[in-house]
């Protein structure tokens, strides 16, 4: 099992703080793997227009993305797809997880894409170094390279402890055309 949660914003005050983090402590025993959300890390994402609605809607949509890419493995047409096993491989019994999402077109737009996954603002100090488990989803166009799979699959491994299990995919999208 897999628990998505959010933690309260930091104007909520010390004690709904000090709550949630005892349930947080809770939660974990009942879960594999566990993905935590800063409500305060909105502010990262948002800027002095951006109404309280629209700021959850773009964390709503990193998990949206996130989880989509993951279930894409395993019902899209790729050259390397992935079935329940293999990520049940990599989330059971993880403890704490990031999900990270990146998207780019242009000159580099593999690499930029990785690094843009690698540093997802939601996240609190939240870092793949030296994490034992890793599913990476590489998904674009038909213009997708075998170059650009390359460069980003490895700027995302560079991330990790050198030992750990990557599970990979990738899968093409048309309406990804030009995009990675």
């Amino acid at each position: 099992t897999v628990g998505v949660v959010t933690k309260p914003f930091g104007f909520e005050g010390v004690r709904r703080m000090r709550i949630a983090e005892l349930g947080l402590e809770e939660l974990q025993k009942y879960v594999d793997t566990l993905i935590v959300i800063p409500n305060q890390n909105l502010f990262r994402i948002a800027n002095e227009k951006t109404t309280f609605s629209d700021a959850f809607k773009l964390a709503d949509n990193v998990l949206h993305i996130g989880i989509r890419g993951v279930t894409d493995l395993m019902v899209m047409p790729g050259l390397i797809n992935l079935d329940f096993a293999d990520i049940e491989t990599v989330m059971s019994e993880m403890g704490k997880a990031m999900i990270g999402t990146g998207e780019a077109e242009g000159e580099d737009r593999a690499i930029s894409a990785a690094e843009a996954a690698i540093s997802n603002p939601l996240l609190d100090n939240v870092s793949m170094k030296g994490a034992q488990g890793i599913l990476i989803n590489i998904t674009g166009g038909g213009d997708m390279t075998l170059f650009e799979v390359d460069a980003a699959a490895n700027r995302v491994r560079e991330e990790v402890d050198e030992n750990a299990n990557i599970i990979f995919g990738a899968t093409f999208d048309q309406a990804m055309e030009g995009r990675v």
